[in-house]
């Protein structure tokens, strides 16, 4: 606590400078938390445990997966297997991070516990402009985007417990805040051949595995055509 005070006291221009580029995610983590606070609320858990679940857990897609297993019969050897699969890409985001996050200091064990897809994206990408120290940058994006996906949560949770509606679909939520985050990564034209890459070994992927077990597959495929083309695409 200390240190997060620390950093509140002479954070500012961090803040400044991060917020402008949380704004996308916000947006998003705002949306996506009301879903899941919605969806927390139709299967009979109120705001306080959605809340739990955003601080605790902090994993959208697998807090949307959670709540199916909390709905049906308990299988503690199936959530593991499923969470581990759900989230196994936090592993490929973890190796790629290594440099970036090296004498992050106290802040560190945070940094790797706030690192979701949206965070990554903005975190691998974005350099702090000058004046701003690297950890103080990063630590704010970090809880900005952690802030927004709990106040998101919080208030899909209360409205979910007043309102009565059918709530199906609103899981797609998801999916389409990661389309929009491929958009805005296409616009730029060095990330172009990253993202085809992307879409090829998926589709591979789920031609040979299936769309139940996809993941795990496409995100092994992918780091080793990465790896075996960093040259070429560091150039």
């Amino acid at each position: 606590m200390e240190q997060i005070e620390h950093m509140g006291r002479r954070g500012n221009p961090a803040l400044r400078a991060a917020f402008p580029a949380t704004i996308p995610v916000m947006t998003g983590y705002l949306c996506l938390g009301m879903a899941y606070g919605l969806l927390m609320a139709a299967n009979g858990y109120g705001p306080l445990w959605a809340l739990l679940m955003s601080l605790l857990v902090f994993g959208g897609s697998i807090q949307y997966v959670a709540i199916t297993l909390l709905t049906t019969a308990f299988a503690p050897v199936q959530a593991l297997l499923i969470s581990i699969m759900v989230n196994a890409r936090h592993m490929f985001y973890g190796l790629s991070l290594l440099e970036k996050y090296r004498g992050m200091g106290k802040v560190r064990p945070f940094l790797i516990f706030a690192l979701t897809d949206e965070t990554y994206s903005l975190v691998s990408t974005l350099e702090p402009p000058a004046g701003v120290e690297r950890k103080d940058f990063y630590f704010w994006i970090s809880l900005l985007d952690y802030g927004y996906w709990a106040v998101g949560s919080v208030l899909g949770g209360v409205i979910g417990s007043v309102l009565t509606f059918d709530s199906t679909g609103l899981d797609f939520a998801l999916t389409a805040l990661f389309v929009v985050l491929f958009m805005e990564q296409w616009k730029h034209a060095e990330n172009r051949p990253a993202g085809v890459i992307g879409l090829v070994c998926t589709g591979v992927s789920l031609a040979v595995f299936g769309a139940d077990n996809l993941v795990i597959p496409a995100m092994v495929l992918i780091l080793i055509v990465l790896l075996g083309g960093r040259k070429k695409l560091c150039i």
